[in-house]
């Protein structure tokens, strides 16, 4: 397992976020490279978990697949009103900085 956490963006996240975190040195998938668009939550979780990635999501629904299970590689949520880009940029850099990959597995980390 990489010592360093990796990330999905789901669908409705900015794909400028990607972009941003990757200058900061992330690795960072979006829903369109990983051919996962239209797929539901459960596949992206799923992906996430096959994929070690941290799921970066405006999506309720992933809060009520976290509730249900642990087995999954964390969710980074943000209500898409509450951040500006800038700020979700900022605070995944500080998880990416700051957390492993086995200390947000199976967490959800609210920006």
């Amino acid at each position: 397992m990489s010592d360093r956490i990796r990330f999905h963006l789901d669908e409705n996240v900015n794909p400028v976020i990607a972009l941003a975190l990757r200058r900061y040195g992330s690795d960072v998938t979006t829903t369109i490279e990983a051919n996962l668009r239209t797929s539901s939550d459960e596949t992206h979780l799923a992906y996430g978990q096959q994929e070690n990635r941290v799921i970066v999501t405006h999506d309720d629904d992933f809060l009520r697949l976290a509730a249900a299970t642990a087995n999954h590689s964390g969710i980074a949520y943000c209500h898409k009103e509450a951040r500006t880009i800038g700020q979700i940029i900022a605070a995944l850099r500080l998880i990416y900085e700051v957390l492993t990959p086995e200390e947000i597995q199976g967490r959800v980390e609210y920006l």
